[in-house]
């Protein structure tokens, strides 16, 4: 296969070249039209899907641009008005048609005649849809994509004063790192209070996403949103017992091995107590890593690591700086966070993130930037819902990247012992996430099963949870106001609900490609891009599968992958 990342704009057949979306009087024809139209053959029916998608590729990247430009910048009303217009207008009345539509395939006595392998995972997941479509639900779920929205508008407006200057939470992260730890306590009570001060903001809006929630899982005869929700994730392939293993497989495998980092730390610092502003330190005399200034030099360097990797990867990145599709710097009025969003119509990507020059924003950029070779590969797949992948495997897809590239991180560090520092801290990173991905997971679990807990009954199962799965090496006594509000970083929560544990599975598989780059980097990487380029054709099993993964979170799987981690963290001491 010739991998080219110049990527074209698809063409519209369908939809008029010229057409932009205003309002629904304008769009509701095309969606008449495709209700209306006979089908008397397998070839009208393909026709049908072509068209179909054509249009959901224009609609998906019209809404796309309007949160990527509000996430841009959140002190823009006119942006804001832009997105909740498309929430509260036009997404309400796509859903019906979504319905209708997805009823008339299904009904259709020519689809039946599909290629099954290539069809079987999207007519399964048009299934689920209709099975959870419920009228009543239309006004709540424009509410809530609206509501969720309001977490970037807080998040967005926090900054601390560091040394007389203004900075974002993102950027004053950056003292954490400080060998200096009377900065570095203070920076962190900073951030800390100022979260403090929104937290009844936070706890408000949360009550009132889950309590929606609640409602448009009951609408559709659900006991509950928790199991509503693994239904419309398309969670075919495991089930909440499952989860329930890979917490337990957590504590069991995971937390030891987080022992000996902290301790290895504590001992590098020379100290008698390791505090949670310590964890991001260096010694005294040790500079903190400085692999980049500024968002074009992030840009440039991630280039030069690609190109070592595959020339493909670094072509992707070269597109979508042509197209102006970065933004990459932290700063005022910018929402939190990073994301890759893919553009269905354009076929390249857009990467936001809040870069403020520390190793972590390296690690966000080769995350972000292996979606978007997600997109670029599973761009030239016939429909548009043939690239709406499952989480599971997307999440490989970036995470495989972090570990990938750490053998050309030399484009960000010319000095070899501060690569070795670089790789250190990304094995760490890799390891210490386990333990909040289940915290994350678990909280969640019991927030949807008890929708009509009161807020003092989230904080302390918060606690409670957050205690089973945390180490006795960092010292927090006196920080617990601060703690029971822990959750309140975590965007997922807010704005994608029970996404999370995706990275936990994801960080299974990307480290047992990791495993394969050890032992033949060519092949792991051909498996890689086999398993990328098939979209969401395949089940989950049979994407890991072409991956040259196993799709297992039994407890043995995950201690063979920790010992392999072990071993390679290591080789770095």
């Amino acid at each position: 296969m010739t991998l080219s990342a110049d990527i074209k704009k698809l063409e519209r057949h369908f939809v008029g070249k010229d057409f932009r979306m205003t309002d629904w009087a304008s769009l509701e024809p095309f969606f008449q039209n495709l209700a209306e139209r006979p089908i008397h053959s397998r070839a009208d029916l393909e026709q049908w899907l072509l068209d179909m998608s054509e249009l959901e590729a224009v609609v998906s990247e019209d809404a796309c641009w309007r949160q990527i430009k509000m996430t841009c910048d959140t002190t823009d009303k006119s942006l804001e008005e832009a997105f909740t217009y498309f929430c509260m207008e036009i997404q309400p009345r796509l859903q019906p048609y979504a319905d209708l539509l997805n009823k008339k395939l299904v009904n259709c006595p020519f689809t039946q005649e599909l290629d099954q392998s290539k069809y079987f995972t999207y007519l399964r997941s048009v299934k689920k849809n209709i099975d959870l479509f419920r009228e009543a639900n239309i006004p709540l779920q424009a509410e809530l994509s609206v509501m969720q929205q309001q977490y970037g508008a807080i998040a967005g407006k926090m900054t601390v004063e560091v040394n007389g200057q203004e900075y974002t939470l993102q950027q004053a992260a950056k003292f954490l790192e400080s060998h200096d730890r009377s900065l570095r306590e203070e920076v962190y009570r900073k951030i800390q209070d100022r979260r403090l001060e929104d937290k009844e903001a936070m706890h408000e809006l949360y009550s009132q996403l889950i309590q929606k929630r609640d409602e448009v899982a009951k609408n559709a005869g659900f006991s509950n949103y928790r199991d509503y929700k693994f239904v419309e994730l398309g969670r075919f392939d495991y089930t909440k017992e499952d989860c329930f293993q890979f917490h337990e497989a957590v504590k069991l495998h995971v937390l030891p091995l987080i022992e000996k980092i902290y301790q290895r730390k504590k001992e590098k610092l020379g100290l008698d107590s390791l505090r949670p502003w310590d964890t991001e330190a260096e010694a005294e005399g040790t500079e903190p890593l400085k692999p980049f200034s500024g968002g074009q030099e992030l840009y440039e360097k991630s280039v030069q690591c690609f190109e070592q990797l595959n020339p493909f990867f670094a072509d992707c990145l070269r597109k979508m700086h042509e197209l102006k599709h970065f933004d990459l710097e932290s700063r005022k009025g910018k929402a939190p966070g990073g994301y890759n969003c893919p553009l269905t119509e354009s076929g390249a990507p857009f990467i936001f993130m809040n870069a403020a020059g520390q190793m972590s924003d390296v690690t966000t950029m080769v995350h972000e930037g292996g979606h978007a070779i997600h997109s670029f590969l599973s761009h030239g797949l016939e429909l548009s819902a043939f690239k709406e992948y499952p989480m599971e495997i997307a999440e490989v897809a970036s995470m495989s990247m972090e570990l990938f590239s750490m053998n050309h991180w030399e484009a960000f560090f010319t000095n070899p012992e501060d690569l070795k520092r670089a790789k250190e801290h990304q094995l760490e990173r890799t390891i210490t996430i386990f333990p909040w991905i289940a915290i994350i997971d678990k909280f969640q679990h019991w927030i949807y099963e008890f929708p009509k807990h009161t807020t003092e009954e989230r904080t302390a199962k918060w606690m409670e949870i957050l205690k089973e799965f945390s180490t006795n090496s960092i010292d927090y006594s006196g920080l617990e106001a601060y703690r029971e509000i822990g959750w309140q970083r975590q965007l997922h929560l807010f704005e994608v609900p029970f996404y999370y544990i995706e990275y936990g599975i994801a960080q299974l598989g990307a480290i047992g490609l990791w495993m394969q780059y050890q032992q033949n980097h060519k092949q792991a990487l051909q498996n890689y891009i086999n398993a990328l380029s098939l979209g969401g054709t395949k089940t989950l099993p049979e994407l890991y599968a072409a991956a040259g993964l196993q799709f297992d979170l039994s407890p043995a799987h995950i201690k063979t992958l920790m010992e392999f981690t072990a071993k390679e963290m290591d080789k770095l001491n």
